[in-house]
């Protein structure tokens, strides 16, 4: 079917239906044609960002969702490689000087090595939380031992209460964006979990 035989098809439905005002073919073509764009930018989300080649061949090496780590980064340093936190956290995945040595890195401002140790540490604190990404993200804030300490639960400090939503919603944007599914566990009440653990 034509272009133009598919939008006088519509009309006519739309009309039949009592649907309001037709749309003009002008109108239509550019709605379709921001629609196309979206999808089309839905595709590209992840490449477009920094870093998108390393974080791709980490998240591979390691069997993670890019996405999540583009969440992360964006979260812990909004992607500068030169970050530095008041509490000594470095680079784009703010390792602490000690999860750095714990990974061998030896310049945690290189992009490469900060996003290898950061990659790896997370996906050791998911397997250490039976792929619960809330822990695992609110042990990537406050340090595994915390969220052992209390409990495998949301350590009560507001700034990884405040952390793990953030990278948990940046990261469900990232997903919505591109239209894929998240391959981790999301324990469905994890809101209610990081506001009344």
């Amino acid at each position: 079917m034509s272009g133009a035989r598919a939008m006088a098809l519509l009309l006519a439905c739309a009309a039949a239906l009592g649907a309001g005002p037709s749309l003009s073919a002008p109108q239509h073509r550019l709605a379709a044609g921001m629609q196309a764009y979206r999808l089309a930018g839905a595709q590209e989300v992840l490449p477009e960002r920094p870093y998108a080649a390393l974080l791709a061949a980490a998240a591979r090496r390691h069997g993670l969702d890019a996405a999540l780590l583009h969440a992360l980064v964006a979260v812990e340093s909004g992607y500068d490689a030169r970050a530095r936190s008041p509490k000594g956290a470095l680079g784009l995945m703010q390792l602490m000087p000690e999860t750095a040595r714990r990974y061998r890195v030896r310049d945690p401002f290189d992009p490469g090595q900060n996003i290898a140790a950061g990659t790896a540490y997370l996906r050791d604190l998911l397997g250490m939380f039976d792929g619960d990404l809330t822990l695992a993200l609110a042990a990537y804030n406050a340090g595994e031992a915390a969220v052992l300490r209390h409990g495998r639960r949301l350590p009560p400090y507001d700034e990884t209460r405040e952390y793990v939503p953030r990278v948990l919603a940046h990261y469900e944007r990232l997903r919505r964006d591109s239209a894929t599914r998240s391959p981790y566990r999301l324990v469905a009440d994890w809101r209610a979990r990081v506001t009344t653990d």
